[in-house]
């Protein structure tokens, strides 16, 4: 290291002198340390990022012809799907229901038509309640905020196609049975690496309350983290009974 000493100075002068430089050039150096600090985050989120994007997801597995409707699993494996709007009540009725069905419907205006498939089975009376808290849940009740609905249950060959009904509506004939049911669903990933939104517990809770698109980017996000599966939010938004967020 090469010292100059200025001859006109004192020693005392040019030890300052040396001195003063000194701290000068450790503040640099510390503001120095601080900027390759900050850059060095910097990259890491710029990496963190990449490395998220460049992250492989489970796939998705390939929709099934139900799932064009409002659809659920029951606790006992029995098929349950309603109609999402007066078209496809239509298709519900006329082209999904056999006789050892049941058909589930309520009084509210909007209502879906919501069918259990038996496939040669006895409907046990505990998917009939899960089938009902889906139909009043996928109802105007849900959108009112309303806490229950009375849910009807008849059998295929009361719902009648009669002259001047318009789409979505049908005549019921015969006695029916009527069940006082809650509104509640909730929404997750099943066995089989569906979305499903159901009225059987499932992983988040969901209230008639708050934006539905900001409800299924939230959903998507722990979709990701949880299940690594990267579901469009279109499929998740359409799963949903409306507009709603996830219970605290």
């Amino acid at each position: 290291m090469k010292i100059v000493i200025d001859t006109t100075k004192s020693i005392e002068e040019n030890a300052t002198r040396y001195y003063d430089k000194s701290k000068k050039a450790k503040r640099k150096f510390e503001g120095l340390k601080k900027a390759i600090d900050v850059s060095k985050k910097k990259i890491a989120k710029v990496d963190k990022e990449v490395n998220k994007e460049k992250k492989v997801y489970k796939e998705i597995p390939e929709k099934k012809w139900y799932m064009k409707f409002r659809w659920f699993i029951s606790t006992d494996g029995f098929l349950c799907f309603g109609g999402r709007d007066a078209m496809t009540n239509d298709i519900v009725i006329k082209k999904h229901t056999e006789k050892d069905d049941l058909v589930l419907h309520t009084e509210l205006p909007g209502s879906p038509f919501f069918v259990i498939k038996s496939e040669g089975k006895e409907i046990p009376e505990n998917t009939i309640n899960e089938a009902a808290i889906a139909t009043a849940s996928y109802s105007r009740a849900w959108r009112d905020g309303f806490t229950s609905s009375e849910v009807y249950v008849i059998k295929p060959e009361q719902v009648k196609k009669e002259l001047g009904l318009p789409k979505g509506t049908f005549m019921i004939h015969g006695q029916r049975k009527y069940i006082t049911a809650v509104v509640k669903l909730y929404i997750g990933i099943n066995k089989d690496g569906y979305i499903e939104c159901s009225p059987v517990k499932m992983e988040w809770e969901l209230v008639p309350e708050g934006k539905k698109t900001d409800t299924a980017k939230k959903l998507q996000h722990f979709i990701k983290e949880k299940y690594e599966m990267n579901y469009p939010l279109d499929d998740i938004v359409r799963v949903m009974p409306g507009d709603c967020s996830i219970k605290k």
